[in-house]
C-alpha cells in the first residue's frame, strides 16, 4: 500500500474505488501530475472514473493537506503526494518536468534578518529552474 493510501487509510478517510485509484495514481517519487494526468492514468485503472470526481478528489486531497499544489509559470498546476517531508523544487524551464530536491542546511539563514522586515517567517518555497537532461541535450 503507498504512503499516501496509508496516511488515508489512517485518517479515516472513506475510500471509494474512485479515491483509491486516484491516490494510487499519485504514488511514486517524483510524482507532480496534471489533474488531466491524474485522470488519464486512472482512466487506465478505473475506466468509467469521471474527470469530475478526478478534480474534485484532488481539491479534497489538497484540503486535507495530503497533496500540494504546485503551480510554475503559468502552467497547469501539478499534485504532489510529498507533502509531509520537507522539500523544493527543480523545474525545467523547457519542459516544465518537476524533481524534488533536498537541499542541506537552513534555507531561512540565506534571509536576512534586516530582509524579514518583522515577518516572522514559517516556511520557505524555493524553486530552482533550468533545463532538463533531455531539454539540454546533456
Amino acid at each position: 500500500m503507498s504512503d499516501l493510501l496509508e496516511r488515508l487509510r489512517g485518517r479515516g478517510w472513506r475510500l471509494t474505488a474512485q479515491r483509491r485509484v486516484v491516490a494510487e495514481v499519485l504514488d511514486g517519487d517524483h510524482v507532480h501530475y496534471t489533474a488531466d494526468e491524474v485522470h488519464a492514468k486512472a482512466t487506465e485503472l478505473l475506466p468509467e472514473i469521471s474527470r469530475a470526481t478526478v478534480y474534485n478528489t484532488l481539491g479534497e486531497l489538497v484540503s486535507l493537506g495530503e497533496i500540494i499544489e504546485v503551480s510554475t509559470d503559468g502552467r497547469a498546476k501539478r499534485y504532489d503526494p510529498n507533502a509531509h517531508h520537507a522539500h523544493q523544487h527543480l523545474v525545467c524551464s523547457r519542459c516544465g518536468t518537476i524533481r524534488d530536491v533536498h537541499p542541506s542546511g537552513d534555507l531561512l539563514a540565506g534571509l536576512p534578518t534586516e530582509e524579514r522586515f518583522g515577518f516572522q517567517v514559517s516556511a520557505v518555497e524555493v524553486t530552482y529552474r533550468g533545463l532538463c537532461p533531455g531539454c539540454s541535450g546533456a
